[in-house]
């Protein structure tokens, strides 16, 4: 282009178009929630009242916002039963991420995560677990999706420990879905899911992966509640606050 008689280079918009296209494949979004974006994210109105579900309307706002307000120095836990669009939430955020601010962001199943690590495993030398584990360890945004959905075994833990702890240094953000009940309950008492099913507090679940975790996780993320309006919440999260009008 040509200003006041000069001429200068300027990136077209195709270059920012293809780097976003490229950033968000590199993602790892499976095909299942490549779908998945804030416009569509389904807030469960009453058929009745056509009121949203109050729970879920606020977690939608709570994403719009922590993708306004990017960088933080803080991610989203999200925390509910099956089937209230946990995972959907976090990856449209993770691709709001990648298209609007260009931020190279990472999805993995907790499962298929370590168990990729075990399967790189070689007795004779970590090489391959630590090639696979620093690219999870460095990337700007990472999305660990069903970490409840996992036998926390000693070698679990530690694996875990590892990449909270590297990205906790590194101030990297990290988005976590799990799938666990926060209601108000006594203490030990397990809740149920509108389906029936049933789901361990959040204190005994993310006991199990160790206090030092645990402690790490609220000190990472903002807890965000994801429930059905039949669910009351207990509000536990970390010390990281923004406000939603």
């Amino acid at each position: 282009m040509e200003t006041d008689g000069v001429r200068r280079v300027t990136r077209c918009d195709c270059h920012e178009t293809a780097r976003a296209e490229s950033l968000l494949k590199q993602a790892r979004i499976p095909p299942r929630y490549e779908h998945c974006t804030l416009e569509n994210f389904d807030v469960l109105k009453d058929k009745e009242s056509g009121r949203p579900n109050r729970f879920l309307e606020r977690a939608k706002l709570y994403a719009q916002k922590f993708v306004e307000e990017y960088p933080t120095d803080f991610g989203l836990l999200f925390v509910g039963p099956t089937g209230v669009g946990k995972t959907h939430l976090a990856v449209a955020v993770l691709r709001e991420l990648a298209l609007r601010k260009g931020i190279e962001c990472l999805f993995y199943d907790s499962q298929t995560l370590l168990k990729a690590i075990r399967d790189s495993w070689n007795q004779d030398s970590r090489t391959s677990e630590l090639r696979l584990l620093q690219p999870i360890a460095d990337v700007e945004v990472l999305l660990l999706d069903e970490l409840s959905a996992m036998n926390p075994t000693d070698w679990v833990k530690e694996t875990l420990a590892y990449i909270i702890n590297s990205r906790y240094n590194q101030k990297q953000v990290t988005l976590i879905t799990t799938t666990l009940s926060a209601t108000d309950r006594p203490r030990g008492r397990e809740g149920r899911a509108p389906s029936g099913e049933t789901l361990p507090d959040i204190e005994t679940s993310l006991n199990q992966l160790g206090g030092t975790l645990r402690s790490r996780l609220y000190e990472m993320c903002k807890v965000v509640e994801m429930y059905s309006d039949d669910f009351r919440r207990v509000i536990k999260q970390a010390a990281h606050t923004f406000h939603v009008e």
